[in-house]
């Protein structure tokens, strides 16, 4: 068994080509918006070379965040 961890992975699927693939967390970023409209991940398909941008769900930005994804909030303060 080894002593280092192996880093998480996610499958994630590309809208332009349609390929799938399994990515690790560090190719993913994180955007939380004000609303859930706003919020959303994003990863550039490995074999299209296309910039992905999928909504993110309470699932899934605890998931991400949870591999440790770089996160960004788009909105600061309150109004």
């Amino acid at each position: 068994m080894s002593a280092l961890a192996s880093p998480t992975r996610f499958r994630a699927s590309c809208p332009d080509c349609r390929a799938t693939a399994e990515l690790e967390a560090r190719a993913f970023r994180l955007a939380l918006g004000r609303t859930k409209e706003r919020t959303f991940y994003s990863f550039t398909c490995p074999a299209c070379g296309v910039a992905v941008r999928k909504p993110a769900g309470e699932r899934i930005i605890d998931a991400l965040t949870g591999a440790g994804v770089p996160t960004m909030r788009l909105h600061v303060g309150a109004r």
